[in-house]
């Protein structure tokens, strides 16, 4: 069994993953991986963490996102992902001590299950998966989920008074339906997560991104409404 995590072993588990993202959505396709792997090896590297467990996992996090999203949210990615990727790491003779901690870091990487991040990986990971959803490539992502499910820009009128504001305060499911909009993936989950982040360079970056925006939103709230 490998006890340690090679650059040859990496670069072999990248090219595994990437097959699963042929013909993926623009938001959640390989350059979110790529990124989510560059913001976790920046933050693994502040916060001293395991570099290889860490890319390993940013390289397999993901793979069953675009199976849930064309399955409209009817599987679990994170956890059908921290299954797969044993497998494929199981494959290449990696010690199962190190499979483990590389499918906490992928099951724990959602936020919608009932797994929370343990190890100090696990919490990078989350942090940097979190942080591709806000700032300037958050917002983007942010209208183009919206509008790969079919959903309103804006709530016509009046304007975030009405429908949307009722289903922020009741907390009910949203997701993968013509209820969602970009404007209430804001209001309901981006502009929460810099509170949510959990390791100190994460939160350093969060509160950067979570100024762009609110200067965004605000701005596109007086163009929607030609403010006069």
């Amino acid at each position: 069994m490998r006890t340690k995590i090679t650059k040859k072993l990496i670069k072999q588990i990248e090219i595994e993953a990437k097959k699963y993202f042929i013909k993926a959505s623009g938001c959640h396709d390989w350059t979110h991986v790529e990124r989510v792997r560059a913001l976790a090896l920046r933050i693994g590297k502040k916060e001293k963490a395991d570099l290889g467990i860490l890319e390993l996992a940013a390289f397999l996090h993901d793979i069953h996102k675009p199976e849930e999203m064309r399955k409209m949210g009817k599987i679990c990615h994170a956890r059908k992902g921290a299954e797969t990727a044993k497998i494929i790491l199981e494959k290449y003779g990696l010690d199962k001590i190190i499979v483990d901690k590389i499918a906490h870091c992928i099951i724990a990487h959602r936020t919608k299950n009932n797994y929370a991040p343990e190890t100090l990986e696990a919490k990078i990971l989350y942090d940097a998966d979190r942080l591709d959803a806000i700032g300037a490539i958050g917002v983007a992502r942010d209208f183009q989920f919206a509008g790969y499910i079919a959903a309103q820009l804006t709530e016509p009128k009046p304007f975030y008074t009405g429908r949307e504001k009722k289903l922020v305060k009741s907390g009910r499911k949203y997701d993968y339906t013509p209820d969602d909009s970009a404007i209430l993936e804001y209001e309901k989950v981006l502009k929460h997560i810099k509170n949510k982040l959990l390791t100190k360079e994460g939160r350093r970056i969060g509160k950067e991104r979570h100024k762009f925006m609110e200067k965004f939103f605000a701005r596109f709230w007086q163009e929607v409404r030609v403010e006069k």
